[in-house]
């Protein structure tokens, strides 16, 4: 939203009257004076005019999570836990996910009540890498590799899968990187090579990979520097309060 009208709003004073307060210099974005009534605000900035304050801050939540299995990537489930029920925060229930997982898959979830955030992050144009551990029922053979990097053809949504790296780590176990989530994807791929994924696990998400001491159903915010940074984001910057 734009400052003026922001300030028009909550102040019950028309644009033209907003717009001058702003140019007197008497209105602070985050405590900095800005002449500008066209500066962009969101619910997560301080607004103050003069001695008042016009907007209180949100808090802004980044969160990471170890999810185990068993859990639902969901906000709320009648017959399941979902990870909203293994935060502890007052403001839990802001969170939205950013991407799931399937119930019998675990790994790092990332939630936020940032949606500018979460769209840049799922925004496929981005090809956000996502790195994940899989066991598999089969040895997987060596020809693999060069199937996953040159794709599969999924009739139902009459495309070809972008190229996937796989890194084969044992007999039946590999580390696969996507730059795309469709739906079961990696069960799928393997099928076509006809083998079937036992086990899944989700490392990594962009740069920011799960840390061996967060334990499954552990969770931590995420600081300013690893939200930036998480899908090439430094240019995103935002300000955080009371995380």
């Amino acid at each position: 939203m734009k400052l003026d009208r922001l300030l028009a709003k909550h102040e019950s004073m028309g644009r033209n009257r907003a717009r001058a307060r702003i140019l007197e210099g008497q209105v602070r974005v985050d405590g900095v004076e800005t002449r500008s009534f066209d500066h962009e605000v969101d619910r997560f900035m301080k607004v103050e005019l003069e001695d008042a304050v016009v907007q209180t801050p949100q808090r802004l939540l980044h969160v990471m999570l170890h999810k185990p299995i068993g859990v639902v990537s969901a906000t709320t489930d009648e017959e399941h836990p979902t990870v909203i029920d293994l935060i502890d925060d007052p403001d839990r229930n802001t969170l939205h996910l950013v991407g799931r997982l399937d119930r019998n898959t675990s790994g790092l979830v990332l939630l936020t009540n940032d949606g500018r955030w979460s769209k840049v992050l799922m925004d496929p144009a981005r090809k956000v890498p996502k790195v994940y551990r899989v066991q598999t029922r089969d040895p997987i053979p060596a020809e693999a590799v060069a199937a996953f990097a040159a794709g599969f053809y999924f009739h139902t949504e009459d495309l070809v899968t972008k190229p996937a790296e796989l890194e084969i780590l044992s007999e039946c176990e590999a580390r696969l990187t996507l730059h795309e989530g469709r739906y079961h994807q990696i069960k799928r791929m393997f099928h076509r090579i006809g083998n079937r994924v036992t086990g899944l696990h989700r490392e990594q998400i962009g740069t920011l990979a799960l840390p061996a001491d967060l334990a499954p159903g552990r969770w931590r915010l995420l600081s300013k520097e690893e939200a930036s940074e998480c899908g090439g984001m430094a240019s995103f910057p935002r300000k955080r309060n009371g995380a």
